[in-house]
């Protein structure tokens, strides 16, 4: 309970725009006041896709409120803060109120804030089942909670998350939400099966963030860039939701002790370093409840190995739509990513179903039956091809993701204002389109296999890190290492020695020119003939041990890689032409050489 304060002001409540002196200090008065319910991360990256219905509209203030309830609290308050709108206690926002409030999942006491209350699914509908919170299943039969112990009674299965009873209707047994927010009528049809109560709240609105995954398709080039993809290289998007039987979780085992050989995430690592580097790019999209149930840090380190390698770990709230754009296959499960990428007709392999979590009569779950499935003890890369091939993606998802698909920004902005009782703005309903990432190019410090064969005016090239065992296939074979390596020992036995100079540097001045740093480097470690400084995304410079140096200027192709290529060309038939081409897997890339 908070305390009053000085002048009577109870701690930690805010006193502009909103409370008791408001019109004292607020420069603009009179708002109609739209406040958003944050439970965690996850509902506020639905809250952020319609945050901007409300732009460049004088009459409306936006407020938001953290209840305190998910047990995923970490990182709202970064997020909050990043939003930039006032924050209130929630029992400021309790006893405020406003003229809309919105919310991105239940929890809490949505009941009692004051105002009209509209609900939005923060994924492809709702398809989970879930226990109600801590404080009690409801039973609004009765109006009364019976106690959770946290155990289940027998045979009974947990209420469906959303639109049953037990979470659409109050204690007294009325509607929670005077709007809840359906993308598709088929959900309709199973919100009116399982709670005929609160059937009449129901508004057919759209999937505001499959709308801006819709429209951002045009910009898939830019963002395979933004995220190192090559040419000629296919981006695999791994994507887990939260809980033990997501793909991160495992799939439903521990994923330690004895049971780790059923880890399907355990497996699905191992088997990545089947792929070839410059053949397959690989990133990762994990549910922003893993990242903030967990630890930002503590995910980086189970993954560690394989970042490394090249992995890239996808920003969960900014950058996972850009990223699914991106993507020519998903392996991932039965979380929404997987279904918003189906729906875009992009292939999926299913590692983890979660049969014990999905509503057997979702959309999802009719999804997850229908999808190929991953075996996770079998050859990653033949799974991977065969779907790349033309893989079966199922129709439902396109079908069902939305009623009104690029529709949903004109209809929520039309509930809104006619919640709030006022008309909307004259300028188009317009969500805000997906950013440009960052670049985030595959960086592998792990020690790479590398295999080359040179016939026939090409040198062939495959390049595996972090492999357990030497790779099939033909060709000759060095070791390509980082400096930076996590293993220094990797390095004494490294035929090729690898660096980077930062991004937007041509020289470092901390490594000097590339003799410098080749120098200091081949005479730390005898046993290596060659170093290669990569000064940018298609430059770099080898040096040999007599000093000699080369500029190779790539089309495409890493320039750790024209190096390796380099490196066995010389070995066969001494230093390589002005021009040096390289093939990788069914492309062939030029490399421009130039003695320096």
């Amino acid at each position: 309970m908070a305390t009053a304060g000085e002048g009577g002001v109870r701690d930690g409540w805010i006193r502009v725009p909103v409370g008791d002196d408001a019109e004292r200090w607020a420069t603009r008065g009179g708002c109609r006041r739209v406040l958003l319910i944050v439970h965690n991360v996850t509902s506020a990256t639905r809250l952020l896709d319609v945050v901007g219905l409300f732009r460049d509209d004088l009459r409306v203030q936006l407020l938001a409120t953290c209840p305190g309830t998910s047990p995923f609290r970490s990182g709202t308050a970064e997020l909050l803060a990043a939003l930039g709108v006032p924050v209130l206690p929630w029992e400021q926002a309790l006893e405020l109120g406003a003229e809309l409030v919105v919310s991105a999942s239940f929890g809490g006491q949505l009941e009692a804030v004051k105002g009209k209350l509209a609900v939005l699914s923060h994924g492809v509908g709702y398809n989970k089942r879930l226990a109600t919170p801590d404080t009690g299943h409801r039973t609004p039969d009765t109006g009364h909670r019976t106690p959770d112990t946290g155990h289940r009674t027998p045979g009974r299965a947990a209420p469906l998350f959303g639109l049953s009873r037990e979470w659409a209707l109050a204690p007294d047994g009325s509607p929670v939400a005077d709007a809840l927010v359906l993308s598709h009528p088929v959900q309709l049809d199973r919100f009116r099966a399982s709670c005929p109560e609160a059937a009449g709240t129901a508004v057919l609105g759209g999937d505001p963030c499959f709308d801006r995954i819709l429209a951002a398709r045009p910009r898939r080039k830019a963002f395979r860039r933004a995220l190192g993809v090559r040419p000629g290289q296919r981006l695999v998007l791994l994507n887990s939701t939260w809980n033990p039987t997501s793909l991160f979780g495992g799939g439903g085992g521990d994923g330690g002790g004895d049971s780790e050989q059923d880890d399907v995430l355990a497996l699905l690592l191992r088997a990545l370093p089947e792929l070839p580097v410059d053949e397959y790019r690989v990133a990762a999209v994990l549910h922003p409840n893993v990242w903030h149930g967990h630890g930002p840090g503590q995910v980086r380190l189970w993954l560690d190995g394989a970042a490394r390698a090249g992995l890239t770990l996808v920003d969960p709230v900014a950058d996972w739509r850009q990223a699914l754009i991106a993507a020519d296959a998903v392996v991932g499960d039965f979380g929404s990513v997987s279904y918003y990428a189906a729906a875009l007709g992009t292939p999926v392999l299913v590692a983890a179903p979660g049969p014990t979590v999905i509503e057997p009569s979702s959309q999802v779950a009719e999804f997850v039956r229908e999808a190929p499935r991953l075996d996770p003890y079998g050859p990653l890369r033949p799974q991977l091809d065969a779907a790349l091939r033309g893989g079966r993606v199922p129709p439902g998802p396109a079908q069902l993701t939305s009623s009104c698909p690029g529709g949903s920004a004109a209809r929520l902005r039309a509930l809104f204002y006619g919640l709030i009782g006022i008309p909307e703005p004259a300028a188009p309903a317009l969500l805000d389109p997906l950013p440009l990432p960052a670049h985030r190019p595959g960086l592998v410090t792990a020690p790479l296999r590398v295999l080359t064969e040179v016939g026939g005016g090409a040198v062939t090239l495959r390049r595996f890190a972090a492999a357990r065992y030497e790779p099939d296939g033909p060709g000759h074979g060095h070791l390509a290492v980082h400096e930076d390596t996590l293993d220094p020992g990797a390095l004494a036995l490294a035929d090729l020695i690898v660096q980077h100079t930062p991004p937007g540097l041509a020289e470092d001045p901390r490594l000097g020119t590339p003799r410098q740093w080749a120098a200091e480097a081949l005479s730390r470690h005898r046993s290596c003939s060659l170093a290669a400084l990569v000064t940018g995304p298609e430059t770099g410079t080898v040096v040999d041990r007599a000093g000699g140096a080369w500029e190779l200027s790539t089309a495409g192709l890493d320039p750790a890689a024209a190096a390796s290529a380099w490196l066995a060309r010389r070995a066969a038939h001494g230093e390589p032409p002005a021009e040096l081409a390289v093939r990788v897997g069914d492309a062939v890339h030029r490399v421009a050489v130039r003695r320096s």
